[in-house]
């Protein structure tokens, strides 16, 4: 009976631990973004959403949560031919 409580007690915390959301993910809708380089809005695509838009340190390129029918996701903020607006080529 013990080790069927240890077990239970295991499997929860397991199922539990991946309902927690990435630190690097989307932000509350309600969270103060730093605003963007006036560049950065004159290359983006219209169709992003731009006051979600954010620099990651990670990678260097600008991201923009985009509402899907499920969930948010990040997405890499591209201009009107698709490529990903960053502040280096690298």
């Amino acid at each position: 009976m013990k080790i069927t409580r240890q077990v239970h007690a295991t499997l929860a915390a397991a199922l539990l631990a991946g309902c927690v959301a990435p630190a690097t993910g989307p932000t509350p809708k309600d969270a103060a973004l730093p605003p963007l380089p006036e560049a950065v809005i004159a290359a983006a695509a219209p169709w992003q959403d731009l006051s979600t838009a954010r620099l990651r340190p990670e990678d260097g390129c600008y991201w923009y949560e985009h509402d899907g029918q499920v969930e948010r996701t990040l997405l890499p903020l591209r201009t009107p031919e698709g490529r990903p607006i960053c502040t280096s080529a690298g």
